[in-house]
């Protein structure tokens, strides 16, 4: 099933995207609580045309935040966490959190909610997929150091 997001959804997508999801969530979540619509054709030519005018108008958006892309991979990023004497395991794991912290640390302020971590549980150098805007995602490095 494909629905139109009204909204921003976590995990999901942006507003005015266009997302194939299942027909349950689509229909027993995302459509009753006004957070999407079902993605009809003529839903589909608004929605294009409400984007292509949208689009002029968030041109100088879309460039400052790519000036933000070029930057934000240049940047030493570490993240402390707690190790077991002498191992290279951390207690827990490195959360989505934690990394928009250290980039708040360095001048950033990215919502945690468009940053995706697999699953961080030894010291070491990583890749965060940042998702600044729907045309704009990078991936930046960074590093997990003991504490």
């Amino acid at each position: 099933m494909n629905v139109i997001l009204l909204e921003n959804v976590e995990k999901l997508g942006f507003k005015n995207e266009v997302i194939k999801v299942k027909a349950g969530y689509g229909r027993n979540f995302l459509i009753p609580t006004g957070k999407a619509i079902l993605a009809t054709e003529s839903s589909v030519k608004v929605l294009n045309e409400n984007l292509r005018q949208q689009e002029q108008k968030d041109s100088k958006l879309i460039a400052q935040l790519n000036k933000t892309a070029e930057a934000l991979p240049t940047l030493d990023i570490q993240i402390k966490a707690k190790v077991a004497e002498g191992g290279t395991k951390i207690f827990g794991s490195i959360k989505s959190s934690q990394f928009t912290d250290a980039l708040s640390a360095l001048g950033h302020d990215i919502d945690k909610r468009f940053v995706k971590l697999s699953t961080i549980k030894e010291l070491g150098n990583y890749e965060a997929e940042v998702r600044l805007h729907r045309s704009v995602m990078i991936n930046v490095p960074f590093s997990v150091v003991a504490e």
